[in-house]
């Protein structure tokens, strides 16, 4: 069996189970618990998660808890490595360090005093040895410049965003393929009307960050901002953003800028004393840029901040 011959009843509740181990990656997680969480037997659970996903369940837990660290190590070094292996859930800071090295190849004290730069990407390779050989590259090369782009092409602010009821098909995979889980949605979401509804808009969630994450294992949501209850099926799921505290930048762009607005809002966002929240960033779309005379997008880039 594929992954493409899985229900896609199956999928969104494996989904589910997704979501829960992310929101909960600081608790012992159980594979009986999350396995009830998406209605499945554990056994059941394991090998449907494993062809999904491509790894097991406790490699998933594991990789999200190390790239959490991660982000928590180059954001916020304020924080002890003690105090990051407790927010991620580890069961003590050897069993942490050994995972965090195993991943990396670098202690996580050797990785914090590395990743200097204000803003960096973290680059794995294997050596011919077999090794993980791990680099930091500097990917804004220079803040002024980016805080200029941001002033000459958004409407930057931060706010509360609303409530926003979504219906949402997830996306594993490098973020250029996106494009055909939004036509999945749309097709779904056609019959039943919500391409009609008032004030129509679309919005990607994106759970991991190209910094951190390998390509291949990118987790996104394409998602569809509902006016109104409905009944899900297949592979769609719902799920809720509560109002959030964001540093939001209303821009009209073309869909290469993307990657130059992100880098440019997220300096923003720090240069003027914010910080980065744990919840996911997330754009909102407001326009089908097949529609636009310049085939731009205006979107909101929210990135959720303390």
């Amino acid at each position: 069996m594929t992954s493409s011959q899985i229900a896609k009843e199956n999928i969104a509740r494996i989904n589910k189970a997704i979501q829960y181990i992310e929101e909960h990656l600081e608790k012992k997680l159980l594979l009986e618990e999350i396995a009830k969480k998406a209605h499945f037997s554990p056994y059941h659970f394991h090998r449907l998660f494993s062809l999904v996903l491509g790894e097991t369940p406790n490699e998933f837990i594991t990789r999200k808890r190390i790239e959490k660290a991660a982000s928590f190590l180059i954001h916020k070094k304020e924080v002890s490595i003690t105090e990051v292996s407790d927010w991620v859930g580890f069961s003590s800071l050897p069993v942490f360090s050994r995972a965090f090295r195993k991943f990396y190849g670098l202690s996580p004290n050797d990785f914090k005093k590395s990743s200097t730069e204000k803003f960096s990407k973290i680059c794995k390779t294997e050596s011919k040895k077999g090794q993980i050989q791990i680099t930091f590259e500097q990917y804004i090369s220079s803040i002024q410049k980016s805080l200029n782009w941001i002033q000459m092409n958004a409407t930057t602010e931060v706010k509360i965003t609303e409530r926003l009821h979504l219906a949402y098909i997830s996306h594993v995979g490098k973020m250029d393929h996106i494009g055909n889980v939004y036509h999945q949605l749309i097709r779904w979401a056609t019959p039943k009307g919500l391409m009609s509804q008032e004030n129509l808009r679309m919005l990607t969630i994106y759970h991991d960050s190209p910094k951190i994450t390998d390509p291949n294992h990118l987790r996104m949501s394409a998602c569809m901002v509902l006016n109104q209850a409905v009944n899900v099926d297949g592979e769609v799921g719902l799920r809720t953003i509560e109002p959030t505290k964001c540093a939001i930048s209303r821009l009209e762009i073309a869909p290469y800028e993307f990657q130059t607005a992100w880098e440019s809002n997220f300096v923003w966002m720090s240069e003027n004393g914010y910080k980065k929240a744990d919840q996911d960033p997330f754009e909102i779309y407001y326009n089908n840029p097949e529609d636009h005379p310049e085939g731009k997008c205006i979107v909101d880039l929210c990135i959720p901040v303390q």
